[in-house]
C-alpha cells in the first residue's frame, strides 16, 4: 500500500498579503516541540495502518518550512523511514523561501536526505515583491538557486505568480525569461487569487489592489505556455512545467487521487478507501494541534466519507488538470459506468463548446481552452 506524506509547517517570518494557507507569523513555539509534535503524530497515526507500507514522496510544505534546522528535517525524514517504509528512491521535497536560506542550511537539508527543493521566487521584480509583502529580493532568489546547486541538489522547482497589481505583461515575460536562466527542473506558474480573509481582499474591496484586467491576464497566461514550452519545459499540468522526467510526483499523488496523509497543523489527508474514500483534516490552531498531540491525542477534524458522485467528481475535475487528461476505461472501471453515464450530457456539451476533447480513449481540456478550465471543473460539480 503506497502512502505518500505531507508535513504542514505552519510559520512564517511575516505572512503574505495575498496568502490564505494556514500559516501564522507570531508563533512561540520552538522548531524542536513543533516536530517533537510531528513525531509524535506519525507514532500515533502508524498504529492505525496496514504493517505492509511505503511512502513513494514525502513533502515538508508550509508556512515556511526552510525555517527548520536541517537536524529536525533529518528527524522527520527518520521518522518516515522508520514508521512508513520510506521508498529507497522517494522524491523528498522541501519548500523553501529565498531569503530564509544559506549554502549551510540548504547542504545540511540535502545531507539529510532532501533531494528536491521548491524556490518560492513568485517575482523577480523587487517593487512586486515589496507588494505581495515577501521577504526576499530578486537576487536573494537567485543567490538561492545557486545555492542549492553548490549544496547538490539536482532537482530544484521555482513558483513564480502572474497577474500581480501593477503587473505587465512586459514583465511576467521578464520574469519567465529570468527563471529559465537559472535552469530549474520544474517550473510553477499561478496566476494570482484575491482569496477571502487575505488584506489583497480588503484591499480589492477598497480599490486599492491595481490588477491587471483580463485581457491582459489572459494574454500572460498564453505568454506562460509558449515561452516555457519554447524553452524545452513540458506543459503537463494547467500551471505546471517540468524537464524531461521532473514532474512533481508528489503533486501527482493529489491530481490522482493516490493515498497521502498529512501531518501537522491544518495538514489535510486522504485514503481511497473505506468506500470511495475518506478525507479528513488536523485542526489548524499549532498551539491546539501541539496540546493535543502531547496528550495523545491525533486532534483530526472535518472527516468525510465521500460518495460516489463527489468522488466521480474528484476524479475528473482533478485528473483533467493535467493536460494529458483522463482515461475514460479507467472511470468506468472505478466506478462501474462510462462517464458519459455517471455525467448524461456533460461530456457532449463541453466537446461542442471545444472545452473538451475525447481522443483514443482520454478526456482532456482543448489546449486553446486551458484558461477555461474552471468553467469545466464546476460542469462536474
Amino acid at each position: 500500500m503506497e502512502i505518500s506524506l505531507y508535513i504542514h509547517y505552519p510559520f512564517c517570518l511575516k505572512k503574505c498579503l495575498y496568502c490564505d494557507f494556514n500559516s501564522a507569523a507570531d508563533s512561540r513555539i520552538t522548531p524542536a516541540e513543533y516536530v517533537a509534535a510531528l513525531v509524535r503524530e506519525m507514532e500515533l497515526r502508524a498504529r492505525t495502518l496496514p504493517a505492509s507500507i511505503v511512502a513513494p514522496t514525502l513533502y515538508f510544505g508550509g508556512g515556511t518550512p526552510s525555517l527548520l534546522p536541517p537536524e529536525e528535517v533529518a528527524r522527520v525524514i527518520d521518522a518516515a523511514a522508520r514508521l512508513y517504509g520510506l521508498a529507497a528512491d522517494a522524491e523528498i521535497t522541501v519548500e523553501a523561501n529565498p531569503g530564509t536560506v544559506t549554502w549551510e542550511k540548504l547542504a545540511g537539508y540535502r545531507f539529510a536526505g532532501v533531494n528536491r527543493l521548491s524556490l518560492g521566487v513568485q517575482s523577480f521584480h523587487d517593487p512586486l515583491l515589496a507588494r505581495l509583502g515577501r521577504i526576499h529580493s530578486a537576487r536573494e532568489a537567485r543567490e538561492a538557486c545557486s545555492a542549492a546547486r553548490n549544496a547538490g541538489f539536482a532537482n530544484i522547482g521555482i513558483d513564480l505568480i502572474h497577474s500581480l497589481p501593477g503587473e505587465t505583461t512586459g514583465m511576467w515575460e521578464d520574469d519567465l525569461r529570468a527563471a529559465v536562466l537559472l535552469a530549474p527542473e520544474h517550473i510553477s506558474a499561478y496566476g494570482l487569487s484575491v482569496e477571502e480573509g487575505t488584506p489583497f481582499q480588503q484591499m480589492a474591496a477598497e480599490g486599492n489592489l491595481p490588477l491587471p484586467d483580463e485581457d491582459a491576464a489572459a494574454a500572460m497566461l498564453e505568454r506562460t505556455a509558449s515561452l516555457l514550452i519554447g524553452a524545452g519545459y513540458d506543459h503537463y499540468e494547467i500551471s505546471n512545467f517540468a524537464r524531461p522526467g521532473c514532474r512533481s510526483r508528489h503533486n501527482q499523488v493529489y491530481w490522482h487521487r493516490m493515498n497521502y496523509l498529512g501531518f501537522g497543523a491544518g495538514a489535510h489527508s486522504f485514503l481511497a478507501a473505506p468506500g470511495r474514500g475518506e478525507r479528513w483534516c488536523n485542526a489548524a490552531d499549532a498551539g491546539n494541534y501541539v496540546r493535543a498531540i502531547g496528550g495523545g491525542t491525533i486532534p483530526a477534524e472535518e472527516t468525510t466519507l465521500l460518495t460516489d458522485r463527489e468522488a466521480q467528481a474528484e476524479f475528473l475535475f482533478l485528473g483533467l488538470r493535467l493536460l494529458e487528461g483522463v482515461e475514460e476505461a479507467r472511470f468506468a472501471a472505478e466506478f462501474g459506468l462510462p462517464v458519459t453515464e455517471a455525467f448524461p450530457g456533460v461530456v457532449a456539451d463541453l466537446c461542442s463548446k471545444g472545452l473538451l476533447e475525447r481522443e483514443r480513449g482520454r478526456l482532456r481540456l482543448s489546449s486553446r481552452r486551458v484558461p477555461l478550465a474552471n468553467q469545466v471543473f464546476m460542469a462536474f460539480l
